[in-house]
């Protein structure tokens, strides 16, 4: 009988450095912004320069999950002074569990961890929220969207 992957109920997948670490039903974060200054040239009224001062990336935000104890192995190191940044994907699977996109999230590390309450007239599993200061995101294209 072959492995079971925990992680198959959830909708995104988790790898860091090409490793499968963990699934999530939520991200949040995916985005990037970038800042602009205008610039009025003298004498001419009709319109102003933009120019490029500076691309930002917040947070990566993955809730509702289960990880394995790496995670929070890696964290604790961060808590400690001993910061290791990583590459992490984020993938998005379809309704039969195959890859359809994903992101890579450059040089990101652990900032904030999180378990859902525990209530033992719940039938929930503890589910886990974890919080990644990066810098950078990619878009990443499958195999079966690339060909």
């Amino acid at each position: 009988m072959g492995r079971v992957d925990p992680y198959s109920a959830f909708r995104f997948v988790v790898a860091i450095d090409q490793i499968q670490h963990g699934g999530f039903s939520k991200v949040r974060g995916l985005q990037r912004e970038t800042k602009v200054d205008s610039f009025r040239e003298g004498g001419v009224n009709d319109f102003e320069h933009k120019l490029v001062t500076l691309t930002s990336y917040p947070n990566l935000v993955l809730e509702r999950g289960l990880v394995d104890p790496a995670l929070w192995e890696w964290h604790q190191a961060v808590v400690e002074g001993r910061v290791k940044h990583r590459t992490i994907l984020v993938t998005l699977r379809d309704e039969s569990g195959n890859d359809a996109f994903g992101w890579i999230v450059q040089g990101a590390f652990p900032v904030k961890w999180g378990v859902a309450d525990f209530d033992a007239a719940s039938g929930q599993i503890a589910v886990e929220t974890i919080e990644f200061a990066h810098h950078g995101l990619l878009r990443r294209m499958t195999r079966s969207r690339a060909a």
